[in-house]
């Protein structure tokens, strides 16, 4: 089996407070992997070891084949990443901003003809080329800020919250786009509140004070603890955590 991500004991430490605690996990390539946990929980700080942009106290792990300790800016260049706060430039129209990402990673000529049509048509933002993009709703400038993250062809995409505030609507087209995007062979790992979205990925993993707490299959996590929906299910862990916390119990 081929893993696009592979932790092993993950750990980061901000002096006496852990963030992240032995965290393991192997996302298998192409697949869409849903990181579930309360806010504060360790979400933000996981992706951001995996993106190489903050060095790990201890464990391992390697992202696409590069490791996150020595090796973060060749998984800068293969990944994408999109935040749930809209990142891009307001005062810059549709089509500009997928110029500017473009020119931060030195697509030029026919290729950034070829992508930017391709992108286009993809989030359905055809017409609204010369649209500002601080007039689009808020879908919309989700799908636009998703363009510019697959601009350069990354083999991994790292969603943060990518639908928080948008319209039902919205995210349901959202998501059939990140689905299509499995389907052709990219790797998803997202981080949602929203559970009818986690019921649609491939695995899950539920993090809470930053450690791992469960991952399978919506349905096998269901059938385990014996819940009816995957909200059932993180209550569940996070009420057996809290309990063996209270009682002094390690995992």
């Amino acid at each position: 089996m081929t893993w696009a991500i592979q932790c092993e004991n993950l750990t980061k430490r901000f002096q006496d407070r852990v963030a992240v605690n032995n965290l393991s996990l192997s996302i298998k390539k192409g697949s869409i992997y849903g990181f579930l946990g309360p806010n504060g929980s360790g979400k933000s700080t996981t992706i951001r070891m995996l993106c190489g942009l903050l060095v790990p106290t201890s464990g391992s792990g390697t992202v696409l084949g590069y490791d996150v300790m020595t090796e973060s800016e060749a998984i800068k260049q293969r990944i994408g990443y999109m935040s749930q706060k809209f990142s891009l430039y307001e005062d810059l129209t549709v089509e500009e901003n997928l110029d500017f990402y473009a020119g931060v990673y030195e697509i030029s000529g026919e290729v950034r003809k070829q992508r930017k049509a391709e992108l286009i048509d993809m989030a359905g933002l055809t017409g609204r080329e010369k649209q500002l993009a601080g007039s689009l709703s808020g879908g919309w400038k989700q799908r636009l800020a998703l363009s510019c993250a697959l601009l350069h062809r990354p083999e991994l995409l790292i969603l943060d919250e990518p639908t928080a505030g948008v319209d039902p609507v919205s995210r349901r087209i959202f998501w059939d786009v990140i689905h299509g995007l499995a389907k052709e062979g990219i790797t998803v790992l997202v981080t949602t509140h929203y559970m009818d979205e986690a019921q649609t990925c491939d695995w899950i993993g539920f993090i809470f004070y930053g450690t791992l707490l469960a991952q399978g299959t919506p349905g096998e996590l269901i059938e385990e603890l014996g819940v009816h929906n995957l909200e059932d299910v993180f209550i569940t862990l996070v009420q057996q955590e809290e309990a063996r916390q209270k009682a002094g119990v390690s995992r």
